[in-house]
């Protein structure tokens, strides 16, 4: 179980790193995200609001409980990065623009893999703990 808590802070920690370090300067329409945006030919206007979603969505991952927002969180999160990937690469920027939007998208992934078994670990010891509180001759 250490394993796998250990592996999971670290994919959501790198993910939730990269996300929040790409909302900031959204949020606060950083002239270089300004002119991404100009380059794909979208609205300005769009950086505030998407920047407080994808801060929103990096808080409902690191939070603890609530797994029905953290499933919503993961989608809309995977939902940002598959678009701007799409966005930056049919507009026709250059390779070196969306090359490396598989990194985030991976992060993504371990993270929300290594969350569910985390989960199903920590359901089991849970059913465990309790079938021995109701049956102390089973320990």
């Amino acid at each position: 179980m250490k394993k796998t808590k250990t592996l999971y802070w670290i994919f959501t920690g790198l993910f939730a790193l990269l996300m929040l370090g790409s909302a900031i300067p959204n949020i606060i329409s950083d002239p270089v995200s300004i002119e991404g945006f100009r380059k794909m030919n979208m609205p300005a206007y769009l950086l505030p609001f998407l920047g407080v979603t994808k801060a929103l969505g990096v808080v409902a991952i690191l939070i603890p409980g609530y797994p029905r927002l953290k499933e919503w969180a993961y989608a809309g999160l995977v939902f940002d990065l598959a678009g701007a990937a799409w966005s930056i690469f049919a507009s026709g920027q250059p390779t070196t623009d969306w090359i490396f939007m598989p990194i985030p998208l991976a992060l993504a992934a371990a993270s929300y893999i290594f969350y569910h078994k985390k989960m199903r670990l920590s359901n089991a010891v849970n059913k465990d703990k309790a079938e021995l509180a109701l049956n102390p001759s089973l320990g």
